[in-house]
């Protein structure tokens, strides 16, 4: 069997720095890859490889999507996971993942991450994540963050995440990154678990808002902050018309006053 990790192209880069993004349980309102697809986007990201989902998925929970018009299929397209990569200035290159957690063989997956870093010579990582929490829709989203090193929190001035329990995919390839001696940041969007918005561009601008200076690149982000405002409209409207929404919210409120 060929090797899940295919290349369309194998540039030389200068010092890659590899954005890591991962749809599902990493991803809350998809804010993680949308705030990765809108960099990709905004540099102008060409393809550079693509992981075979083969190993990786059971395609009756995620089916490959078909396009059909006028009676004919016009698109087939499985649940690949992409890189794609751009010049972020002279200096370095970016390398942008913009993938699904796999259903199987975590460990198999991460080979092919680490095979791509490798061959890069990727020594620096920065993920992306969002999770579900009690936070006030109507406050900015709050952004913390996980390091390889303490000193890299303090550098970019990141409130440090406090959690046990469950992870992702981003956690695994986090510590495996780590081992390896790359040195990893990921930041993490914190969206109201109480009102269910998807796309979110609440989340994905405050992700690409920390972490553009990290990043050394320099975004138009009014598009996705015009969007970020008519969500949050939206949600606003959501609260007021419910009237047990709208109570839970002032709870919310009371309990921040309290602390």
């Amino acid at each position: 069997m060929n090797e899940p990790l295919r290349w369309q192209v194998r540039p030389q880069l200068r010092d890659p720095l590899l954005v890591l993004s991962f749809e599902g349980w990493n991803d809350a309102g998809e804010s993680a890859t949308t705030a990765a697809r809108y960099l990709a986007e905004q540099i102008g990201a060409a393809p550079l490889a693509e992981i075979d989902p083969e190993l990786f998925f059971d395609f009756s929970v995620r089916r490959p999507i078909v396009t059909v018009e006028d009676g004919v299929v016009t698109d087939f397209a499985w649940p690949l996971s992409r890189f794609l990569y751009a010049a972020a200035d002279e200096a370095h290159e970016l390398v942008i993942g913009i993938a699904i957690e796999p259903h199987l063989r975590w460990r198999l997956f991460a080979d092919q991450v680490l095979a791509l870093v490798d061959q890069l010579q990727v020594r620096r990582t920065v993920m992306l994540g969002a999770y579900l929490a009690d936070v006030l829709y109507s406050r900015p989203v709050g952004i913390t963050a996980v390091a390889s090193d303490a000193a890299l929190l303090e550098r970019h001035g990141l409130e440090a995440t406090r959690y046990e329990g469950p992870t992702g995919v981003i956690g695994m390839l986090g510590q495996l990154l780590r081992e390896r001696g790359v040195e990893v940041l990921a930041l993490w969007a914190g969206l109201p678990h109480y009102i269910h918005v998807t796309p979110n561009p609440r989340g994905a601008l405050a992700l690409l808002e920390r972490a553009e200076p990290i990043l050394d690149v320099k975004l138009d982000l009014d598009p996705l902050r015009a969007a970020a405002r008519e969500c949050e409209q939206s949600m606003s409207q959501m609260v007021s018309g419910d009237a047990e929404l709208s109570e839970y919210v002032r709870e919310l409120k009371r309990r921040e006053f309290a602390q």
